[in-house]
């Protein structure tokens, strides 16, 4: 018989909210991109057109503090979030971890919004330095919600971590992983160019002048294909090599997700990228790629935490580990 998961503590329901709101930021923020509303504050940082509070602010304005502000709550629902973790569970366990991740991520999130602003790469730049950015603010945003998944997941009794000696399965997940965040990359800058270079037809034909972040459209749809194709086929052979129900069931929802971005995909490009398909496809890109680190995270679980066991050569290498996780998921 399959044993019960303890019921999620005060601080999952904590982490798994602040993990959604963080989610609400960052489609906001694809909204403030979309609508051209980057430079709502101009080049000022974190003050907007040099006041603390702007007089008779534009729309565009607005938009931009709106998204300030949301993010400013994101980080100090994280910080929360990190004190609390320290309170509330021991040394060494996997919560602490994965919340000092989340605030150093934040912060990281911010800076990287901030060089947005101070350089200049918003509204109308159609640079190659705008580019590089996105990708790197898309990184930094998806380690992120990896961070703050991984937090509510290990809050809510999922088991720590093991890289070493996870086989072909461990191999499949992280390629998965990395795919994914690749294509996520090229996402980000090719939304960059649906904004500053509308579409006007379906078709794929360029022109020979046609600006790079235009013929980068070509390359996004490829890959993202590519990786969802590999995802669905190892989302037959992983739960064979961990039968394991909640690897089982994670792998499912993985599936589903990318199955359903390719179809959103489909009918962004269709619909010519429109700011509102825009956002719906980046929701459906975060919600794939949080089920895959939830997949990855039970595929990558220390088995002998589990309680699975893998040999006495690896109990006398932490004889400590069993007795620390179920301290650990009792904590609260």
């Amino acid at each position: 018989m399959i044993p019960e998961r303890p019921k999620p503590s005060g601080f999952a329901r904590l982490a798994w909210t602040v993990l959604a709101w963080n989610v609400v930021v960052v489609l906001w923020g694809a909204y403030v991109r979309a609508s051209g509303s980057g430079a709502g504050c101009g080049s000022h940082w974190p003050r907007c057109n040099g006041r603390v509070i702007p007089r008779a602010p534009s729309a565009e304005t607005l938009i931009e503090l709106t998204h300030r502000a949301t993010s400013g709550i994101a980080l100090l629902l994280v910080a929360g979030m990190l004190v609390l973790a320290f309170r509330r569970y021991p040394r060494r366990h996997p919560v602490r971890l994965g919340a000092v991740l989340s605030a150093v991520l934040i912060i990281t999130e911010a800076l990287v919004g901030a060089g947005l602003v101070l350089l200049e790469l918003v509204a109308d730049n159609a640079s190659l330095a705008r580019a590089y950015w996105m990708a790197l603010h898309l990184t930094n945003t998806f380690l992120l919600l990896g961070a703050l998944s991984l937090t509510a997941w290990w809050a809510s009794g999922g088991p720590p971590l093991r890289l070493r000696g996870q086989g072909a399965a461990g191999a499949l997940m992280l390629t998965a992983v990395i795919a994914t965040l690749l294509v996520a990359m090229m996402g980000a800058v090719t939304a960059l160019g649906d904004t500053l270079f509308p579409k006007t037809s379906v078709g794929l034909d360029l022109p020979p002048a046609a600006h790079f972040l235009e013929r980068l459209r070509v390359v996004h749809p490829v890959a993202a294909v590519a990786t969802a194709l590999y995802v669905l086929g190892i989302a037959r052979v992983v739960p064979r090599l961990r039968p394991d129900p909640t690897t089982a069931g994670l792998m499912g929802w993985v599936t589903a997700a990318f199955v359903l971005q390719v179809f959103v995909g489909v009918w962004n490009v269709a619909l010519l990228a429109p700011t509102w398909m825009q956002i719906v496809h980046l929701l459906v890109a975060d919600a794939v790629w949080i089920t895959l680190v939830l997949a990855t995270a039970s595929v990558l679980a220390d088995r002998v935490s589990r309680g699975a066991g893998e040999g006495a050569e690896e109990r006398s290498a932490s004889p400590a580990a069993p007795r620390e996780v179920v301290r650990a998921g009792g904590a609260g």
